[in-house]
């Protein structure tokens, strides 16, 4: 061929050994400068490829794709699309890093579209045999249609390969990787696209071709590209071989989620404790400051209640955040998706579906929109139906309640406690139903697809603080304040409906309770709630002696009893009167309507409020139970003006027996498991899928598992 100069563009992704390849080839031969009007750097050298022939290489700025968003990938783009530029090249050499070559070729498929002689350079060749890497390069040269020279820039091996098949340049083919009808709207090869579409068509043209673009390197990749963690070498590959190991990963996954849910319980007991407290003491404080009347009535009992059965959960949220955070810094989640592809595959699934999967644990919204990255469309539908299974963040503050309530603190196993426990078996649990859910989906639905995937390890690092606590705190945020928003508008509309009266039985609840007491006295349900007061009492007096170090006799106690006996009794009258007012209300005259559905459940209509009110966001049902124990109670002591302490001694009017117990908390945590309590959820679902078809399935198929589980547990339990 000619001695002419070779003109040779250098094109890659940050970080891929690109600029120390362009200093092996040009030496000491090279020059930095701008480009025309900007002040990004533009540099060039000298190559001597052989004795007659000599080369210009230009380093082009590092980039991820040549959708121009950015002033290094309009250089890039410009560059080698305008024949008439001085630096267009006769051969673009593009760089690939040999563990990342997935992403990186990306921008191999784009440079190849541009119908130029275009090589593509595998670097890192030294790493491939301590990663257990192995690359089938005729069948990958084939398939990309190109030449392929694997060089290390590390031990300058390959760099003569690359010199002579840049002057054989004019051999390579320049067809396109991929067929110029497959991308409609191309915007690589025709850039006017760019200044005529508007911005959200752009941005939806750009998503769509780079989908098929991956979809054509998964696909090559799969032919030619093998990872076989055994034969690898490094730290890396010895930490892979443990964590994806076919029963250890699965255990040492295990124990990671164990600890992390027992942490969750130990670490925010203290925290949750004062926020409550602080709450209870803060609706007291309004309510003995404020003059009385219906506003006072309305922020102590509506609005203070309602936002405190939120805000007690941020130091759980906060810590499941944390976790998950740390694990997705550290790379151990990528390793988690590796691990479940197996178990996927056995339900219909693929790797693909885990990351939103996992993304649920923290909010369904966000993982849905994941499933997008999902080439099936009978895959992603199904991921899309049994995505809320997984347990999310607004489930939390309601399992951590009813946990607490129902299943005891005692330790098993040391460092383990029932109550850990019972929070991991929810949470595995959800995942089951959905990988059940998946495989019957898998197995009715009848839509033709195939699904392949293909997934890049990270190294694994250090999580960086700054990463991990704006990830904890942004998150949070979002929670409590979306949260905040939803309960703040239903703690008024509960308050309101539970201050309207529907009958003469709730304006005459004073006169009826007082003389109902005054001719028959206490009856059963109010001596034992007489009882618990004077039992609280006690233990409270036996507490300040403790702390401070006294000791109170028994003749002591029954005399500050004996004194404050009258004050108990009137707090039982109150509560009654409350009681009464609350139930002949608008909204217990709905709560009553709910009762019959929910009865076999074991769920009284106070809890039918709830489970309806929290239709809206899972998270509103400590708020709107919080709502209304608060109305028109008067605790006997701060601690009895806690959420937990209030649903501790809810009875049932009828029997006086305890509304949470065991067998009650046990079915209403299996209903929350599986129940679809989200709007925002299947107003998402009802956009992925282009109609209100699917989420009504949702719906309602999650809402019958829901109750049947529930009712179940309670019926075997009580």
């Amino acid at each position: 061929m000619s001695d002419a100069m070779i003109k040779v563009a250098l094109i890659g992704n940050p970080n891929t050994g690109k600029t120390s390849l362009f200093n092996h080839l040009t030496g000491l031969n090279q020059k930095v400068g701008n480009y025309p009007g900007i002040t990004v750097d533009k540099k060039t050298g000298i190559c001597k490829l052989s004795k007659t022939q000599k080369a210009t290489i230009l380093d082009l700025p590092g980039t991820y794709s040549l959708n121009a968003s950015s002033a290094d990938e309009k250089i890039t783009i410009d560059t080698l699309n305008d024949a008439t530029n001085e630096f267009s090249p006769d051969v673009a050499v593009v760089v690939t890093d040999v563990e990342q070559l997935k992403r990186n070729l990306l921008v191999f498929t784009q440079v190849k579209d541009l119908e130029i002689p275009t090589l593509l350079v595998i670097n890192m060749a030294d790493r491939m045999q301590s990663r257990g890497i192995s690359l089938n390069i005729p069948q990958l040269e084939a398939d990309l249609n190109t030449k392929i020279i694997v060089i290390s820039s590390k031990l300058q091996t390959g760099i003569d390969d690359l010199k002579e098949a840049i002057i054989s340049y004019t051999s390579l083919s320049t067809e396109r990787c991929i067929s110029a009808g497959k991308i409609e709207n191309n915007t690589i090869t025709h850039p006017e696209l760019l200044t005529s579409l508007s911005a959200i068509e752009l941005k939806k043209v750009q998503h769509r071709e780079t989908i098929i673009r991956y979809q054509f390197i998964n696909a090559a990749l799969k032919k030619s590209y093998k990872i076989d963690r055994s034969k690898a070498s490094d730290l890396q590959a010895k930490l892979d071989r443990i964590f994806t190991h076919k029963i250890f990963g699965y255990v040492i996954f295990g124990v990671l989620l164990l600890l992390i849910f027992q942490v969750i319980f130990e670490w925010s007991s203290v925290p949750m404790e004062f926020i409550d407290g602080a709450f209870g003491s803060l609706a007291d404080w309004t309510k003995e400051t404020l003059p009385e009347g219906m506003f006072t009535n309305l922020l102590a009992e509506g609005i203070i209640a309602g936002l405190g059965g939120i805000v007690i959960f941020i130091p759980q949220i906060a810590f499941l955040f944390l976790f998950i955070a740390i694990l997705e810094e550290s790379g151990y989640m990528s390793r988690v998706v590796f691990l479940m592809d197996k178990i996927m595959r056995r339900f219909g699934l693929s790797g693909k579906s885990v990351v939103p999967l996992i993304s649920g644990a923290a909010c369904a919204i966000p993982a849905i929109m994941a499933t997008r990255n999902i080439e099936s469309w009978k895959e992603r539908l199904i991921t899309i139906l049994v995505t809320p299974f997984i347990t999310c963040s607004a489930r939390l503050p309601v399992y951590a309640i009813l946990i607490a309530l129902v299943i005891p603190s005692e330790r098993v196993f040391w460092i383990f406690n029932w109550q850990g426990i019972t929070l991991m078996a929810l949470y595995i649990i959800g995942f089951a139903m959905a990988l059940l859910s998946a495989y019957i989906l898998h197995k009715t639905l009848k839509i033709e697809s195939k699904s392949y995937f293909v997934v890049e390890m990270p190294k694994y690092k250090v999580p960086l603080f700054k990463n991990v606590a704006f990830t904890v705190i942004e998150k949070t945020k979002t929670f409590v304040f979306e949260a905040g928003k939803i309960i703040l508008a239903i703690s008024i509309i509960l308050w309101v409906l539970a201050s309207v009266g529907v009958n003469e039985k709730f304006d005459n609840a004073d006169a009826i309770i007082t003389e109902s007491v005054s001719k028959n006295g206490f009856n059963e349900i109010q001596e034992v709630s007489l009882n618990n007061k004077v039992i609280r009492f006690k233990q409270s007096l036996a507490d300040e002696a403790s702390e401070a170090g006294k000791t109170i006799t028994a003749q002591e106690i029954n005399s500050a009893i004996a004194e404050k006996t009258p004050e108990f009794r009137q707090a039982v009258i109150d509560d009654e009167i409350s009681a009464l007012r609350l139930e002949n209300s608008a909204l217990g005259t709905i709560g009553k309507a709910i009762e019959p559905a929910i009865k076999p459940l074991g769920y009284d209509w106070k809890i039918g409020i709830a489970l309806v009110s929290s239709f809206a966001a899972r998270e509103v049902f400590i708020g709107t139970l919080a709502t209304i124990y608060s109305v028109g109670s008067e605790g006997d002591d701060e601690e009895a003006n806690t959420i937990k302490a209030k649903m501790e001694s809810e009875v049932h009017a009828s029997s006086g027996k305890k509304v949470f117990t065991f067998a009650s908390g046990i079915s209403l945590l299996l209903f929350y498991a599986f129940a679809m309590q989200c709007m925002s959820t299947l107003a998402i679902v009802k956009r992925e899928t282009n109609g209100w078809k699917w989420p009504m399935v949702q719906l309602f198929g999650m809402t019958a598992i829901a109750y049947v589980a529930g009712l179940i547990a309670y019926q075997l339990l009580k």
